[in-house]
């Protein structure tokens, strides 16, 4: 049988990624592989074009990951002023089939091909064959995602759980939910448990007098761009700021409740994943007791979240082979 090779994308405002998968190879294995930077180019088939052209080889089909939600074959990128049509790609690409997929059902579509060193075990517990596995992806924003046993295999649906509403379960959770209804009206989980979320939680505690500042970080977030990092950086430093430290011990206490909410919806046999940009920067505080203990908090269902597995999922380019497994699984159809 003469080998396939399919495009594979995960498009983001900061980056994309492109590579050209073979049928032979598998998603793991990619042909040709470039990073490129979004911004320096007017759209997407340039890249591509680009990509391709020192290529010596032809694609038969295109999936891309995207960082925004698809619409009727259609997306608009995040941080982008792109506006992605699947028709528009199919024609200017010169392909039979080009789609998209949102960034995180991409990553989703990537559970089922993870190596034992994609990921790294929470808890001991062994998946369910067959079982529903659930997503949950912290990065600039919350992400979640589900995947389901269909016809002989696992197929990805997307979510907007992230922004469901935020459910505080402590006293000072209850005030920082207060503080966030203040201050936006609405609060979701993706307004703490986030990139965007977790500088809400530094000014709660910082602004509710619950917390000194010190000078020192108040001096690198004067100068910050982005605050995040530089809350993460402090609370994971030796010997930790004790405010910064706050800040990702009341999210990692979200995180753990939230993903344990996914759990009870899809009841995730299968597993839990804990994706996005987050969780593998934060391992050490993902592998206390606590977070574990935290997400098996279920009242009268405590047993059940004994025997759901969590992971962490270490490979950054996960959204990448989730877009090629979704390529190749259609040129196995």
């Amino acid at each position: 049988m003469t080998a396939t090779h399919i495009l594979a994308g995960d498009v983001g405002g900061t980056k994309t990624i492109l590579a050209v998968f073979s049928s032979e190879r598998g998603a793991h294995e990619p042909i040709a592989e470039a990073t490129f930077t979004s911004a320096d180019y007017a759209n997407l088939e340039s890249i591509v074009q680009s990509f391709l052209s020192g290529l010596d080889v032809r694609v038969s089909r295109a999936v891309f990951g995207v960082a925004g939600p698809v619409l009727n074959g259609s997306a608009q990128i995040t941080n982008l002023p792109w506006v992605l049509s699947e028709q528009h790609l199919r024609a200017a690409l010169g392909l039979s089939h080009v789609h998209l997929i949102n960034d995180l059902a991409a990553i989703a579509n990537a559970v089922p091909v993870l190596n034992d060193e994609d990921t790294i075990a929470l808890n001991d517990v062994s998946p369910t064959p067959r079982g529903a596995i659930g997503v949950i992806a912290p990065g600039t924003g919350l992400g979640e995602a589900f995947l389901l046993w269909v016809n002989g295999r696992y197929h990805a649906f997307p979510s907007e759980g992230g922004h469901n509403d935020f459910a505080p379960s402590n006293e000072l959770e209850g005030d920082l939910l207060r503080y966030l209804q203040r201050k936006f009206g609405r609060a979701s989980y993706e307004r703490v448990c986030s990139g965007i979320g977790i500088p809400n939680v530094y000014y709660f505690l910082r602004d509710c007098a619950y917390m000194p500042e010190s000078p020192a970080v108040a001096a690198q977030l004067a100068s910050a761009k982005d605050p995040t990092p530089v809350i993460v950086a402090n609370a994971l430093a030796n010997p930790p700021d004790p405010l910064c430290a706050q800040v990702m011990d009341i999210f990692t206490s979200v995180l753990a409740a939230e993903a344990g909410n996914l759990a009870l919806t899809v009841i995730a046999t299968g597993g839990i994943y804990l994706g996005g940009g987050i969780p593998p920067r934060i391992l050490p505080l993902l592998q206390r007791e606590s977070f574990m203990n935290t997400f098996r908090y279920k009242g009268r269902l405590s047993g059940l979240m004994e025997r759901i597995p969590v992971r962490v999922i270490m490979n950054a380019k996960a959204g990448l082979l989730g877009a090629a497994r979704a390529a190749l699984e259609m040129e196995a159809d």
